[in-house]
């Protein structure tokens, strides 16, 4: 096959990760002067008046939910079933990228994609989702009591449909599709702007157009990621305290901080075929034997039959819950939980999507599909029950109470104590929170590379550009962390405004991803 696109990447997968070379910069004066604008002004403002800004953005969050949230989950939806449309076509045997085979093993792949995409967010909230859905507030599309058998299925179905098919679909299928065909076949760059170019032409290819395009996109990424990286902090000095007596302070906080940033900094400079791949592998590794400890000595058959009911009661349910609205849900309900999610998960579609096409060329569209909106979201319901349904289990049996904790949103205390009660409680909690750890870093260093990428315009962003921004990232959390875990929250919040101009991104992709794909069948005679 012919390589079109500008890159050093050759047939058999070998790189020069260095090409940029010092003559590389920042990249596009628009992008770094929007996005860095936006995080000098958040943290100023902050530090003005942290009240005004968590009042500002609140409001702006509270509006987003409640105006736009339908339009959210339809867009998800949407995205989900033509993806699965566009696999089972015939156009989904098209190889992507012009390589005659992969770029790496299909482990190192997969190994990627599930550590990348919602790895940290889904990590913090595996415990403490399904044990709250269970005991604190019934999903609105179940009517059982909380804290009885009946509410089991309903708990671990909701928490399936935040972190299942829809959520992964958006990060990944139709975009990546668009991206490929565009960056490989017609050498157009990475960048969050090359999904609108089969709308707009050359137009938002360059100058202010394409540039406020990118900046948006990298705002939204900056303050999902900054959200984690602050709370993974928050988690984990909980987790010394109660584990080794280390004082739970800001002085703990920001030494986790410099830690894990000294990690994924290092992961993304070395590059996507070395620290990045290393470090997914070996988090997957630390979750498949975690994850085989508590189905062997953990409450086992449980799990195994909480996983079937719930994924059933998944399936079964799927539109009901999918579609929920606040005429049909509590207000608060969808504006915490359904609408900040999705909201969440679109604000990351951009980059997650040029991530995705970066480490897939060779794969065909249908491996790509289905890895990403299929076999990564059924993991997520296996990883989800393993820690939420052993807590849901523990509730029940009385050795563990997270009612407290959970009603106030507590979710680093539900992780933990869920994993002391684990068999082996104090080597499970202390290994779960180092795989909390690697799978924060593995979200921070596939995002300072990916904003790198945006930013500079190349594959192969030069080191310097991808350690500014993962230390820009972790700076901004450590900043906000010191004024108050409250600030980092309102940064969170801030992700579901952003996903408004971020959805219009990726909109265009319900019928230009198609067409990509049935473009790249084309050239290779594969349809006609």
């Amino acid at each position: 096959m012919s390589n079109n696109a500008a890159t050093s990447t050759t047939a058999n997968g070998d790189r020069d990760e260095n090409r940029v070379g010092m003559n590389a910069t920042l990249g596009d004066p628009w992008v770094l002067g929007l996005s860095a604008g936006f995080i000098v002004l958040f943290v100023a403002f902050s530090i003005y008046d942290v009240n005004l800004v968590s009042s500002v953005v609140s409001a702006g969050f509270t509006w987003t939910a409640k105006y736009l949230g339908s339009y959210f989950q339809l867009l998800l939806l949407l995205t989900f079933f033509i993806a699965i449309g566009v696999a089972i076509s015939p156009a989904a045997s098209a190889v992507m990228g012009d390589l005659d085979e992969p770029e790496m093993s299909t482990f190192k792949w997969l190994a990627i994609i599930m550590c990348t995409l919602l790895a940290g967010g889904g990590v913090f909230f595996a415990a403490g989702e399904p044990v709250y859905h269970f005991i604190a507030q019934s999903p609105p599309a179940f009517d059982a009591e909380v804290g009885t058998a009946a509410a089991i299925k309903g708990a671990l179905a909701q928490s399936f449909m935040h972190w299942g098919f829809l959520a992964w679909a958006i990060l990944g299928s139709l975009t990546s599709l668009v991206l490929m065909h565009a960056h490989y076949v017609q050498g157009k760059p990475l960048q969050p702007r090359t999904l609108l170019y089969p709308v707009f032409g050359e137009r938002v290819m360059g100058g202010w157009f394409g540039g406020v395009v990118d900046a948006v996109c990298v705002i939204a990424v900056v303050a999902g990621t900054v959200g984690p990286i602050g709370f993974l902090a928050t988690q984990v000095s909980y987790g010394f305290h109660v584990l080794f007596g280390l004082p739970d302070a800001y002085g703990t906080q920001l030494a986790i901080l410099v830690a894990l940033g000294a990690i994924y900094v290092s992961s993304a400079v070395s590059g996507i075929h070395k620290g990045i791949q290393l470090l997914s592998r070996f988090n997957v590794y630390l979750a498949l034997g975690i994850g085989a400890f508590i189905i062997v000595f953990g409450p086992t058959l449980f799990l195994v039959n909480g996983w079937v009911q719930g994924f059933g009661e998944y399936i079964s349910s799927f539109f009901d819950m999918a579609t929920m609205t606040t005429e049909t849900a509590p207000q608060w309900w969808m504006k915490w939980w359904t609408v900040f999610f999705f909201a969440w998960f679109l604000g990351y579609g951009p980059l997650m999507a040029l991530f995705v096409a970066r480490i897939s060329r060779g794969r065909t569209i249908r491996e790509m599909i289905l890895a990403v909106a299929v076999a990564a979201p059924i993991a997520s319901t296996i990883w989800f029950t393993l820690l939420g349904g052993s807590g849901i289990h523990y509730q029940l049996t009385g050795a563990i109470d997270l009612q407290e904790a959970l009603t106030n949103f507590k979710f680093d205390v539900a992780t933990l104590t869920v994993a002391q009660a684990l068999p082996l409680g104090g080597l499970m909690a202390f290994l779960i929170l180092i795989l909390t750890t690697i799978f924060v870093a593995t979200t921070g260093d596939s995002m300072s590379y990916t904003i790198s990428m945006v930013a500079s315009g190349h594959d192969e962003p030069n080191p310097g550009v991808r350690a500014f921004w993962g230390i820009a990232m972790a700076v901004m959390a450590a900043i906000l962390l010191y004024m108050g875990s409250g600030q980092i929250g309102a940064l969170q919040q801030f992700i579901v405004i952003t996903a408004i101009p971020v959805s219009l991104v990726l909109l265009p992709s319900l019928w230009t991803g198609p067409k990509a794909a049935y473009a790249m069948a084309r050239n290779q005679n594969l349809v006609r």
